[in-house]
């Protein structure tokens, strides 16, 4: 398989690096800031100089796989929450690689769920998942990533979707208000301009507006915080509407793709609410369905819990027959 690979883990905010020493063995895992870097090569080139005792000695990376929050149409990649911009054929020249796959993030993180055991992910609220049915996906971090997942004949195949762009869908009197707050400042109210970090702070504002009290200029991390340790109701408020429109979104995509392999929910916010996450109204929201609700009560939701499962994807898009092998061992 001509190890080590290269493979990287992309978003808008932080770029996630590892070497793939063997079949779903990553080493010297890194995360650097994009904002600290002009360019996707110069992050790569100190990725690269900072791994030295695994490379030393070894193969030269010939290939390397890039999972990327961004459409990936064509050679060139302009992010879309980022001011990275490169040429996928530049890249692969400039490090001399023989392969270099570039895919969208959530397409990366779709092809992972297969390979997560119950130490990777954890269940919230009921159903159970259909053998080899259609798996649904999202997730929210500096954006909203959504996927799908459904199986064929010749094994799982990952949806190219750009459903966080989808329009936001108010189910109740409150949303209907953070949506006309939203509406003074966006002609187009996306899912992902509420499901995201600069999301918590949209519904923040909108919320103190709303229930015309002062509010401080807090950024996502301290809204979510002061929710958390329930420090500031308006905080708190912020993250139970948070995980309500999650659970309207999930519902969405579950109910277009009929995912009775289960949803699952990834990026940087969820995982980080912990226990709050499991007892918030998620889960009542995502069957709030009316004649479909006793539909969606039998499809499972899981939160992604381990820290890199874009790299496990990304590995079994660079490398699918390493996968077909290991599936057939087990």
């Amino acid at each position: 398989m001509s190890y080590p690979h290269l493979l990287a883990d992309i978003g808008g905010t932080n770029a996630r690096f590892a070497i793939e020493t063997a079949h779903g063995k990553c080493e010297t895992i890194a995360v650097l800031q994009c904002s600290e870097y002009p360019t996707i090569s110069a992050a790569i080139r100190t990725y690269l100089t900072s791994a030295p005792p695994i490379l030393a000695g070894a193969q030269i990376i010939q290939k390397a796989g890039i999972a990327i929050a961004n459409p990936v149409h064509g050679d060139l990649i302009k992010m879309t929450n980022h001011d990275w911009s490169f040429s996928i054929s530049a890249v692969q020249a400039e490090f001399n690689l023989s392969t270099l796959l570039v895919m969208n993030d959530f397409n990366a993180l779709a092809m992972a769920l297969p390979h997560l055991d119950e130490h990777q992910k954890y269940q919230c609220g009921q159903g159970e998942p259909q053998h080899q049915s259609v798996i649904g996906l999202l997730g929210a971090g500096t954006g909203l990533g959504v996927s799908g997942l459904i199986h064929t004949n010749n094994g799982w195949v990952a949806l190219e979707s750009e459903g966080g762009h989808a329009s936001f869908s108010p189910a109740n009197r409150r949303e209907i208000a953070i949506l006309e707050y939203a509406l003074e400042q966006y002609a187009h109210v996306s899912m992902e301009r509420l499901l995201s970090g600069a999301g918590l702070r949209l519904i923040y504002n909108a919320l103190a507006s709303l229930r015309n009290v002062a509010f401080d200029d807090l950024e996502p991390p301290d809204i979510m915080a002061r929710g958390l340790s329930n420090q500031c109701p308006l905080c708190r408020e912020v993250l139970n509407t948070f995980c309500e429109i999650l659970g309207t979104a999930a519902s969405n995509l579950a109910l277009t793709l009929g995912t009775k392999g289960g949803i699952y929910i990834g990026g940087g916010i969820v995982p980080r609410l912990g226990d709050f996450f499991i007892e918030s109204p998620f889960r009542q929201r995502f069957e709030q369905k009316g004649r479909f609700s006793s539909y969606l009560q039998e499809i499972p939701t899981f939160v992604i819990t381990d820290p890199y499962p874009a790299f496990i994807g990304v590995s079994a898009l660079l490398t699918p027959e390493s996968y077909m092998k290991a599936k057939q061992r087990g």
